[in-house]
């Protein structure tokens, strides 16, 4: 067969080539006419739906932020009000904090107003006022922590000295960042007691805090030294636990 006889044969494969390809072409055009018709509209809804949803996410948010932006102004303002003198309009303020949505502000505002309680010798109140804060779980723990801790020394004296360790037990540990308050607190209480022996160590390891205020430290180890406890004692007998632990787990 002659060259010439062969050339019609590769002209006629690199028609059907591009007969087929025109097909294929033809094809997804035809599908992609067929899906936009049979779902473009609900595609177009779709991304408007979520363009709206992520809009109405910034409005949201940039409300929230105003809005806590506003509280701030506020609770800033009230405090310079009780610094000024002008109590009535301070707490009036104070009193439209309390029922705030930001559930900072909302505890700081109820938290002041107790001790404004409790200086005008209504303790009652402002007791009562503390506990609600301590049980209200949609506030940070941190100011539910600070007001159990205020709600025990506004009612130290009324109620029986085994009631304020159990209260304060879980923040009256080395570590927590309550320790210094909640455990001079629980200190004083087992003195109550008579329990003499377990009131030194405490205020022992409240005088070794060192990132505790020092009117506190030097307070506990003064009461430490007149129970007999020696804040360098406690020191070695936690080390000597210490490394006693970790030969026992060596040992393991």
């Amino acid at each position: 067969m002659t060259p010439t006889e062969q050339r019609p044969e590769k002209d006629r494969s690199g028609s059907d080539e591009a007969f087929l390809r025109e097909v294929d072409d033809a094809v997804r055009a035809s599908d992609l006419t067929h899906f936009w018709t049979r779902y473009g509209r609900w595609l177009l809804a779709a991304i408007a739906a979520g363009l709206l949803a992520f809009g109405g996410w910034i409005v949201y948010h940039n409300q929230k932020q105003a809005a806590a932006d506003l509280q701030s102004e506020l609770f800033v303002d009230a405090m310079d009000k009780l610094r000024a003198g002008q109590e009535k309009e301070a707490r009036a303020q104070l009193a439209t904090l309390a029922k705030a949505d930001q559930p900072g502000y909302r505890a700081m505002a109820q938290l002041v107003e107790a001790n404004l309680l409790g200086e005008d010798g209504e303790t009652k109140k402002a007791v009562a006022l503390y506990a609600k804060v301590a049980a209200d779980s949609s506030l940070p723990q941190t100011f539910r922590d600070l007001a159990l801790i205020r709600q025990v020394s506004a009612e130290f004296d009324s109620i029986p000295p085994q009631q304020v360790i159990d209260r304060l037990k879980p923040l009256a540990t080395p570590g927590n960042a309550w320790f210094g308050s909640a455990g001079e607190l629980t200190a004083l209480a087992y003195l109550k007691m008579g329990k003499d022996n377990l009131a030194g160590p405490i205020f022992a390891q409240i005088a070794k805090q060192e990132d505790l205020p020092e009117s506190l430290r030097s307070r506990s180890q003064q009461m430490a030294g007149a129970l007999g406890v020696d804040t360098v004692q406690v020191d070695a007998k936690r080390n000597a636990a210490s490394k006693a632990d970790e030969t026992a787990s060596k040992g393991e």
